[in-house]
């Protein structure tokens, strides 16, 4: 046992400090001596070892009391996921002085008051405090999301460039994260997620029946008169089941979530772990093919701008099919209640041109070329319509 006196000189935490923790009930003495002093157990200062790591990720005493008195608090895992914030931590530290050497070599200086991320970092952690439900939903538990802050942290500098290029500045830029952190966007993801998961879970009984049926047999043709019948009935299921696909836009959402049978790698590889192999792309094949499945307005004016790929982008019958992508665009936003940035095309015209995944997958879906074509188109457009 030992003294709060000698745990004091032992960790370099004040004595003072330890009696405030004893107050809030964050580390309570294993015992109190018949003298009156605390005594402390080597338990409790594993416990005050876990606290300080905590304290060393910023993160505020109630909270930290708050989760080490969870029932689902797992010191292990506490432990590994403190490791990863804190190399996070430690990677952002060694940049920031290797930009110090820099500077004080004479290698170049920065206006650091238009790089000052802390009214964005305010803001993630406002979300955290007034949200904490929205926050375990989306990341899974605080300690996730205190991990993608530090992952922000560690990429301060893209991020930062990114939000100016977008927004105009990072306090324009901490304005929109506030209000897309409330929007319906993040609404509809848990709403999306839920059809994924009832249907991966077997929890909707008339999908699961439908489903089985639709991938029994993964060698007849998804376009089929019998298979066509079955998906339809999945649609109109959905749709009525479903309040992402009831919401405005629904039929919007309903298309890009057939979709992901046949894109989104994670997801591919959940259905066919449940159905066999291959048996994700052919049943959003099957859904894309039905008449329920209507394809958006933005995808038949994106199509429509791509359909020639020799015209000059900055012809006029083009940057009409560009301006009506703009309205299309920002309908959608308004009715996510999405801030997508002053500079949002400019930005994207970017993407278009120099992110090597973008041009990978547009140039696959309209034509080698296109990436480079619509890029051209939305730049012109943003250059022309302020």
């Amino acid at each position: 046992m030992r003294t709060v006196k000698q745990v004091s000189d032992l960790t370099g935490i004040s004595v003072r400090a330890l009696h405030y923790y004893d107050e809030i009930g964050l580390l309570v003495p294993s015992e109190i001596a018949e003298t009156g002093y605390r005594l402390y157990d080597d338990e409790a200062l594993k416990t005050l070892q876990q606290i300080l790591f905590f304290k060393e990720l910023d993160i505020p005493l109630k909270e930290i009391k708050d989760i080490m008195s969870s029932p689902y608090f797992d010191k292990m895992q506490a432990l590994e996921n403190q490791r990863k914030l804190l190399i996070l931590k430690r990677k952002r530290l060694n940049g920031l002085i290797d930009l110090i050497n820099k500077t004080l070599k004479g290698e170049g200086t920065m206006d650091f008051r238009e790089f000052d991320m802390s009214e964005y970092y305010n803001v993630l952690e406002e979300f955290k405090t007034e949200h904490e439900d929205k926050v375990i939903k989306t990341y899974g538990s605080i300690d996730k999301y205190n991990e993608f802050i530090e992952k922000c942290k560690a990429k301060e500098d893209e991020i930062a460039k990114i939000a100016i290029k977008k927004y105009g500045s990072i306090e324009k830029y901490a304005k929109a994260v506030k209000k897309n952190l409330t929007s319906e966007s993040l609404t509809l993801a848990e709403h999306i997620d839920k059809f994924k998961k009832d249907c991966l879970e077997d929890k909707h009984p008339k999908l699961k029946e439908l489903f089985k049926k639709l991938t029994a047999n993964l060698s007849k043709d998804p376009s089929s008169k019998e298979l066509q019948e079955i998906a339809e009935e999945i649609i109109n299921t959905a749709k009525k089941d479903y309040e992402a696909f009831k919401m405005d836009n629904g039929d919007v959402y309903w298309y890009y979530m057939a979709n992901l049978y046949s894109v989104y790698p994670e997801w591919i590889e959940a259905v066919d772990k449940k159905y066999g192999k291959g048996a994700s792309k052919f049943i959003g094949e099957a859904l894309k093919k039905c008449p329920s499945t209507k394809l958006p307005k933005i995808e038949e004016l994106y199509n429509n701008l791509t359909f020639d790929l020799t015209k000059d982008p900055s012809l006029k019958e083009v940057q009409e099919i560009v301006h009506e992508i703009a309205d299309e665009t920002q309908k959608q936003n308004q009715a996510l209640k999405v801030d997508g940035g002053e500079n949002y095309w400019a930005y994207t015209a970017e993407l278009y041109l120099s992110n090597t995944m973008y041009i990978k997958v547009i140039d696959k879906k309209y034509g080698k070329g296109a990436s480079e074509f619509i890029g051209e188109a939305l730049k012109f457009y943003s250059e022309n319509s302020k």
